[in-house]
């Protein structure tokens, strides 16, 4: 995990210019989401450029397992040629899905613990908070404060407390900046009318807060069926992998309904930017662009090899000129 937490320090320097500019954690999220994306975008072209190079190749794949099915050595000879003929890495797209996923989960560590990683307030002197508003009757922060360490979403609900009762942070942080720091972070958490500090189930069901973990599940099923559009598999999930395309939306939703709504928040823009980057991608590098595209170059090749061939006459001689010619000669 402190690899993440790495991760999530080094974009908590960004996540923290932008509040510093906007003053609220709700639009900062939003931009930063956006920014994030944009830097990630190279790596997910090129995992959807193998993606589709991979689906494109399946029908003459399917022949190769087919034909050389009693002898599997033949048939990974072929595939591999078939990868060099066609300029295609079966393992093209684990280094591209790798680094993302790193980049990502730092992203949600540096919103999960917004002040050691987007303030980068010491960890100690963020548990020794924790310690102390623990102690203190009508403040509580979920979970046990164990020194040296933070459990998850603990921060959030730290900077919960020290909004609620303000005096505290001069008490708690005595570094000047960083009690300035925290006096500022803790008055930019409301957004459209939720405070991002509260977490849906501490509203009820029927509260609005019950939006975010409604709305973490419909945009993560809309990406995942835009995806599967665009990757031309709409028909494929069946069995235990239907259950995955159901279960594990519905297991984030329920986490987002349990955990600060900032999270939620952040789940819901890191999806949204997803189905249209998904969209945009896809008129561009689906399957059957890149089949048309290779057709394409295909043809283009083809020309531009016939335009190197000089021309030369040669006169055609027919069946009847050839008979005229004999006689000629009898004569």
């Amino acid at each position: 995990m402190q690899i993440f937490g790495f991760f999530g320090s080094i974009l908590g320097y960004l996540l923290w210019g932008l509040f510093y500019v906007f003053q609220n954690f709700g639009v900062s999220i939003i931009f930063f989401t956006i920014i994030v994306k944009f830097i990630l975008f190279p790596f997910s072209v090129k995992q959807q450029k193998s993606m589709g190079n991979t689906a494109r190749l399946q029908k003459k794949q399917k022949e190769i397992r087919e034909k050389y099915a009693n002898n599997k050595q033949k048939a990974n000879e072929e595939m591999q040629k078939l990868y060099e003929k066609e300029g295609v890495s079966p393992t093209g797209g684990c280094l591209t899905s790798i680094v993302p996923l790193f980049i990502m989960l730092g992203i949600f560590y540096s919103v999960a613990y917004p002040l050691t990683n987007t303030l980068h307030i010491g960890s100690d002197i963020v548990n020794n908070a924790m310690n102390f508003i623990n102690s203190i009757p009508g403040f509580s922060v979920s979970g046990s404060a164990v020194a040296g360490s933070t459990v998850a979403y603990q921060e959030i609900a730290l900077v919960r407390s020290l909004a609620e009762s303000k005096e505290l942070i001069a008490q708690l942080f005595t570094s000047g900046s960083d009690a300035a720091n925290v006096e500022v972070f803790v008055n930019g958490f409301n957004f459209a009318g939720f405070n991002l500090l509260e977490s849906p189930s501490s509203q009820g069901v029927f509260s609005l807060y019950i939006l975010v973990p409604v709305l973490c599940f419909v945009t993560s099923v809309a990406t995942s069926l835009i995806t599967m559009k665009v990757n031309g598999n709409a028909q494929a999930q069946q069995g235990c992998m239907k259950i995955m395309f159901i279960g594990l939306p519905l297991f984030t939703a329920w986490i987002a309904y349990s955990i600060p709504a900032a999270v939620g928040f952040y789940w819901i823009c890191n999806s949204v930017l997803s189905l249209i980057q998904t969209l945009i991608m896809g008129k561009f590098y689906s399957p059957d662009a890149l089949i048309a595209k290779g057709e394409a170059q295909h043809v283009a090749l083809l020309e531009k090899q016939e335009a190197l061939v000089k021309y030369e006459y040669a006169p055609v001689v027919y069946s009847g000129d050839k008979k005229n010619s004999k006689k000629n000669k009898k004569k």
